[in-house]
Formats: structure tokens, sequence, C-alpha cells
């Protein structure tokens, strides 16, 4: 019943690889730091560069983790192209949303609620 032919086992050409230990401590502290850099970032007033720095930062760990972690590095260009691809279309939705408060952001007062009464 269950040969060779159609145990579904047979159209997997995909050797497993290994990642070394050290690589993936490194990836480990760059997450770290990274994270760190985060933190210091939030703390530090750069006007309208606070939401890119934090953005960019984001993206950089991001990479990190689809890379290594989830292994895109060693796959086919196809999934990369894939993978760039989708960072391209939610870059452009995070950008169009960003243009899009940036232009309401001149009606708001800073602390100032409308539906709230003292």
């Amino acid at each position: 019943m269950s040969g060779p032919r159609n145990n579904g086992e047979e159209g997997h050409a995909h050797e497993p690889h290994v990642m070394p230990l050290w690589l993936l401590f490194a990836v480990f502290g760059a997450l770290i730091i990274l994270t760190i850099a985060t933190v210091a970032a939030a703390r530090v007033d750069l006007g309208a560069l606070n939401m890119a720095v934090a953005l960019g930062i984001a993206a950089a760990k991001a990479a990190l983790v689809a890379l290594y972690f989830m292994h895109l590095r060693y796959e086919r260009s196809f999934l990369g192209f894939v993978f760039i691809a989708a960072l391209f279309f939610v870059a452009l939705f995070i950008g169009i949303t960003m243009i899009d408060s940036v232009e309401y952001s001149k009606d708001l007062i800073p602390g100032y609620a409308p539906g709230m009464q003292k």
C-alpha cells in the first residue's frame, strides 16, 4: 500500500544543514545588542527621526531572525525574493500610514483629548 512512490517523501531533495553553535550565539548576541540599542534610542529625543531609527533597528532584528533562525539564508533564492518583496510591501504600507499620520499631526494638541472632561 505505502510504497516508495506514494509515501510522499520521494519529492523532497532538500538536504538538512546544521548551523554552527557559535553562529547561533553570535546572532543571539547581535539581537541583544540591537535590543539595548532600541531602549537607548527610546531614551534619546531625535525629533522626527525617532520613528525611523526604531523601525530601522526593528528591521535589522527581523532580518537576523528571518535569515538565521528561519534559515532563509540557506534556502533557494526564490524564497529570498519573496522575503524582500514582503519587506517592500510592509515598508510601503507603513510609509503610507506615516504620511497620513504626519498630515493630521498638526491638528493635534499635545496633552489634549477631545472627549475628556475635567
